[in-house]
C-alpha cells in the first residue's frame, strides 16, 4: 500500500513499483494536480490547469497556471511545478499528472510544457486527466517525437561556417 506523508509544501508518495505506478499512486497524484488546479490564477481565460510532479524521490510538487495581463508573461502548471522542484534542487522525474474543467477530452500540454518537460528526459510518464478522475496516460517521447534535448548540444557540429551571406 502507498503511504502519503507531509513535509512542508512537499508531499512523499512511496510507491514500491519504481516506473509502473500503481493505481493508487495515479489517483493520488491526480487528485493533487485537481487540488492544484484550484489555485490557478487565469481571469483572462478562465481556463484553470493545475500539475503535481513526482519525483524519482517520491516527493510531488504541484503547480497552476498563472496568468498575467501581458499574456505572454504568464506562467503553465507544468512549468510551474517543475520549476518548484528544480529551484529544490530535484532534476529527475517519474510522472507528472495534469487537471483541467476540460470534460469531454483530456487536457494536453502546450508545445512550450512539452519541450520544458523533455529537458529533464524523453521518457517519463505523463497523465491527462479529466475532472472525473479519467486519464491517458503518455511519455514525455510520446507527447514529443523527435525531440530534441540536452544530448543534442553535445553532438558534432559544422564550425568551418563562412560568415557571408
Amino acid at each position: 500500500m502507498d503511504q502519503v506523508k507531509f513535509s512542508g509544501e512537499v508531499m512523499h508518495i512511496k510507491d514500491r513499483g519504481s516506473r509502473h505506478l500503481s493505481q493508487e499512486t495515479v489517483k493520488k497524484l491526480i487528485h493533487r494536480s485537481q487540488e492544484a488546479k484550484k489555485q490557478a490564477y487565469s481571469p483572462y481565460s478562465k481556463f484553470r490547469v493545475g500539475a503535481a510532479l513526482l519525483t524519482t524521490d517520491n516527493c510531488v510538487f504541484t503547480g497552476c497556471n498563472v496568468e498575467n495581463a501581458c499574456y505572454n508573461l504568464g506562467v503553465c502548471a507544468e512549468r510551474n511545478a517543475i520549476s518548484k522542484a528544480v529551484s529544490e534542487g530535484y532534476r529527475n522525474f517519474t510522472a507528472i499528472a495534469i487537471a483541467s474543467d476540460l470534460d469531454e477530452q483530456f487536457i494536453s500540454p502546450c508545445g512550450g510544457c512539452r519541450q520544458f518537460m523533455r529537458e529533464f528526459g524523453p521518457n517519463w510518464d505523463v497523465y491527462l486527466s479529466k475532472p472525473d478522475g479519467s486519464y491517458l496516460k503518455m511519455t514525455v517521447d510520446e507527447l514529443l517525437p523527435t525531440s530534441f534535448g540536452p544530448e543534442d548540444l553535445s553532438m558534432k557540429k559544422v564550425f568551418n561556417i563562412p560568415n557571408e551571406y
